[in-house]
């Protein structure tokens, strides 16, 4: 979080949260949704400006519901999630090796992989100190569909679809492929997709 930020959390500690005006999508960009994009349920507008971008991604955060939110100063602005928290781009690095980062630009390394009924595949990162990725833990990420064919060349899918290995920069680190579908991936990883919804609902 930006030495600003804090400062303000620190001034000006009881300002109320924000819902529904901030997006990521599922090739994750931030996207402003207005009312009227909000009262049509529209996606609303990406984000282009690099400067707010880099600000939104440094100071991304998540409280102790499993709700992501944007800390913008002293108030904090709850994300409507279209699928995931984090959403990651596959590439070859300078060596040829796999690489995987987030839409905020930290490096991801997988403990996991998930195809759903629709064909998207996601990615959980195990995290530190605990069994991998496979108990929970860790972030969660959909790949970018433009990367699709990448994993694919480096997949054995079986005939369903979504099981299978993904080997992961060397054959002794294939990753199971495991199938999982969307409608159970926030309870399975936990997180809540709409602060929005969840605060219309209480």
């Amino acid at each position: 979080m930006d030495e600003i930020v804090k400062q303000a959390l620190a001034r000006w500690p009881d300002v109320p949260h924000c819902t529904g005006w901030l997006r990521l999508d599922a090739r994750g960009q931030w996207r402003l949704r207005d009312e009227a994009d909000q009262a049509a349920g529209a996606p609303g507008t990406a984000i282009r400006h690099e400067a707010l971008i880099g600000f939104i991604n440094r100071n991304y955060e998540c409280d102790a519901r499993g709700q992501w939110y944007f800390q913008n100063g002293p108030q904090r602005v709850y994300v409507e999630l279209e699928y995931t928290p984090f959403v990651v781009r596959l590439a070859t690095d300078a060596s040829g090796a796999l690489a995987l980062a987030d839409q905020t630009g930290r490096p991801f390394a997988p403990g996991g992989v998930w195809v759903d009924e629709s064909g998207s595949v996601l990615f959980a990162e195990a995290a530190s100190g605990t069994a991998g990725a496979a108990s929970g833990s860790g972030r969660v990420a959909l790949l970018h569909d433009h990367d699709l064919d990448l994993f694919t060349d480096h997949a054995a899918l079986a005939d369903d679809g979504q099981s299978g290995n993904f080997t992961w920069r060397t054959d002794a680190n294939a990753l199971p492929i495991a199938p999982l579908r969307r409608a159970d991936v926030p309870a399975r990883f936990g997180f809540i997709a709409s602060p929005a919804g969840e605060a219309a609902a209480t």
